[in-house]
């Protein structure tokens, strides 16, 4: 039940990230010109240990906001949005940094992300082998 109760709270967060930014669209006076020339990015990252989302504890939970500008509880803002744009929002296109060694001592951590990205729903979950492998791919947009 616990675990519901978390997760429950991180879609929270989705929910607010996600259309917090939308709402004054969506109280605006019909035939009015929109506020802003971008397309929302707006994401709840998750990361929890565990073998999937569903079963693992959620442990912290961060807002990025990428357009206009970078913002949010994200510690490194900036950098997440700059790794985002590089892969151009796709997260299956992060690598793993070449310079760096884990060990192969098995403590999954799972990461999700939620929300929208350009104006496109994403919803990705990832579970990396441990802690290390997780540092290694996400740079500083997993770094949270």
């Amino acid at each position: 039940m616990r675990n519901t109760a978390r997760w429950a709270a991180a879609l929270g967060l989705t929910a607010v990230a996600v259309s917090g930014p939308l709402t004054g669209a969506a109280v605006a006076a019909p035939g009015a010109a929109p506020s802003s020339l971008y397309a929302p990015s707006a994401l709840v990252l998750t990361t929890g240990h565990g073998n999937d989302a569903a079963t693992a504890t959620p442990e912290r939970a961060v807002t990025l906001n990428c357009a206009p500008s970078a913002s949010g509880t994200h510690p490194a803002a900036a950098q997440a949005c700059a790794e985002l744009r590089g892969v151009g929002g796709d997260l299956d296109a992060l690598k793993a940094a070449g310079d760096i060694m884990c060990t192969k001592m098995y403590d999954p951590v799972v990461v999700t992300v939620q929300g929208v990205w350009q104006g496109k729903r994403v919803a990705y979950e990832r579970t990396f082998g441990n802690m290390c492998m997780k540092d290694a791919v996400g740079g500083s947009l997993f770094a949270f």
